[in-house]
C-alpha cells in the first residue's frame, strides 16, 4: 500500500479530524497538567479550602504543607554532610563579631546602664552623685571589650550544645514557609522548567503511539483509557529524569551520555544553594536567635551571666549598687543585666552588613563542601520536595489525561 492510499484511507474516515488530533491534544493536555503539577509541588503557600472536622477540603502546596519534615530530610541527608554549626561559625571569625559589638555597644553604654538601674529603682540611681556614675561608666567601657571576647569565645567552643542545627532549620522552614518554596524554586529552577517542557514531547511521543492503537482497536473506550494511562505514565516519567540515572551512563550507540537533569548540574546548583544557605539558613543573626531564645536559652543565660557578673562583682560596682538598692535588689539586678546584654547583643548581629560579611567567610567553606557531595547525598537537596506526595501528582496526570480524552472523544468522535 502506498502513501498516498493510506492517506486516502485515513482521510475518507468519519473520525478523520479526531484521529489526527490525538496526538497534538496529548501533546498539549500533557504540557498543562505538568504546568499544574508542578505549581502543586509549591503553591498555595498556606491552605485554600474548608476543613470538614478533621477532613480538609481543599489544597496546599506539598512543600510548605510538609515544610517540617521536609527540612528535616534536608538536613539530615544533605546539610548534615555539608559541615556542623562549630565549623560554621568557627569560620565567621567570632574575635571579629566580638570587636564589632563591643564597638557597637560603646556607643549606648552610659544609656544602657541608665535604663538598667532606672527599671530598678529610678529614685536612688538619679540622687547618686554623678561622680559615682561616671566612675561606673568608665568601668563598664573598660570591662566591655574583655567580656564580649571571653563570652562570644565560650559561645563558639559551644555553639553545638547550645545549637541544635536540626531543629533551628526545621523551625525556620516552618515559621517561614515562603522562605522554602523560594529556596527550592532558586535551586532547582532549571529542572522545574526541563520537566513542564519535556512533557510536552513526551505527551507527543505517546499521542503517536495512541494513534497507532486506534487504528488497531478503535474503540471509544480505548481513547479515554490510554490517555489516562499516558497521563499517569508522563508525570512519572517527567519527575524520574530530573533525577536519574543517578550516576552519568554512557550509551555507545548513540554517542551521549545520559545522566539527570538535576545531576548533571551539581557545580551550578551548588553555588546556588551555598549562596541561600549561609544567607538566609545559616546566618549569625539566626544562629544568635537560637542560642539566646530557642530551646536551650537557658543554658546560653547561664553562659552569658557567668561573664556579665565579672562586670558587677568589682568592688566599685557592688558597693554602689548594693548601697543604693539593697543586697537583695543586687541579686535581681543581675537577671535584668542579662536580658539586657542579651538585648543589646542582638542589635549589632542583626546588622546587615555584619551578616553578609560572615556570610562571604562561611560560603567558600559551603561550596567547598557541596561540590564533595555524592550523587546520591546531592540529589537530595532537591528530591524530598518531589518524593513527598508524589503518588498525587501522578494521579493528577492520569485524571487529567481521562478528562481530555473523554472530551476528546466526545468532541471529535461522536
Amino acid at each position: 500500500m502506498t502513501d498516498v492510499s493510506l492517506w486516502q484511507q485515513l482521510v475518507s474516515r468519519p473520525d478523520f479530524w479526531g484521529f489526527i488530533t490525538i496526538a497534538p491534544v496529548a501533546s498539549f493536555v500533557t504540557w498543562i497538567h505538568v504546568w499544574m503539577a508542578l505549581k502543586m509541588v509549591f503553591y498555595p503557600i498556606r491552605f485554600i479550602g474548608v476543613k470538614l472536622g478533621p477532613i480538609p477540603l481543599g489544597w496546599q502546596g506539598i512543600v510548605p504543607r510538609k515544610a517540617g519534615k521536609i527540612s528535616g530530610i534536608l538536613v539530615d541527608q544533605s546539610l548534615s554532610k555539608i559541615g556542623s554549626l562549630d565549623e560554621f561559625f568557627r569560620e565567621m571569625k567570632p574575635d571579629e563579631m566580638a570587636e564589632f559589638i563591643s564597638e557597637s555597644m560603646m556607643d549606648n553604654v552610659e544609656e544602657l546602664i541608665d535604663e538598667v538601674m532606672s527599671e530598678r529603682n529610678a529614685t536612688l540611681w538619679e540622687n547618686l552623685p554623678m561622680a559615682i556614675k561616671r566612675r561606673i561608666y568608665q568601668h563598664v567601657r573598660k570591662q566591655v571589650p574583655g567580656v564580649m571576647d571571653s563570652l562570644v569565645t565560650e559561645l563558639t567552643f559551644n555553639v553545638e550544645n547550645l545549637v541544635d542545627m536540626r531543629e533551628m532549620v526545621v523551625r525556620q522552614m516552618e515559621n517561614d514557609r515562603e522562605l522554602m518554596v523560594r529556596m527550592f524554586l532558586r535551586v532547582g529552577q532549571k529542572e522545574i522548567d526541563f520537566i513542564w517542557h519535556i512533557s510536552a514531547a513526551i505527551g507527543a511521543f505517546f499521542g503517536c503511539v495512541q494513534m497507532g492503537v486506534w487504528l488497531v482497536v478503535p474503540w471509544h473506550w480505548t481513547l479515554v483509557f490510554w490517555a489516562a494511562f499516558w497521563g499517569l505514565l508522563t508525570n512519572w516519567i517527567a519527575i524520574w529524569m530530573v533525577f536519574n540515572p543517578i550516576e552519568p551512563k554512557r550509551i555507545p550507540v548513540l554517542g551521549w551520555t545520559w545522566h539527570g537533569a538535576f545531576m548533571r548540574r551539581q557545580k551550578e546548583v551548588s553555588e546556588v544553594f551555598a549562596h541561600i544557605s549561609t544567607r538566609e539558613l545559616f546566618t549569625i543573626k539566626q544562629i544568635m536567635t537560637e542560642m539566646m531564645f530557642g530551646p536551650k536559652a537557658d543554658k546560653t543565660r547561664k553562659v552569658v551571666k557567668r561573664h556579665v557578673s565579672k562586670m558587677l562583682d568589682s568592688p566599685l560596682v557592688r558597693t554602689a549598687i548594693q548601697m543604693t538598692m539593697g543586697w537583695e535588689e543586687y541579686a535581681r539586678l543581675k537577671d535584668t543585666i542579662i536580658d539586657k546584654s542579651i538585648e543589646a547583643t542582638m542589635g549589632p548581629i542583626s546588622d546587615p552588613g555584619l551578616n553578609e560579611s560572615r556570610a562571604e567567610k562561611v560560603n567558600e567553606l559551603f561550596l567547598e563542601r557541596m561540590k564533595k557531595l555524592t550523587p546520591t547525598e546531592f540529589q537530595n537537596l532537591l528530591r524530598p520536595a518531589f518524593r513527598e506526595d508524589e503518588w498525587i501528582l501522578v494521579v493528577l496526570g492520569g485524571v487529567t489525561g481521562a478528562l481530555a480524552g473523554w472530551l476528546q472523544l466526545m468532541l471529535g468522535f461522536k
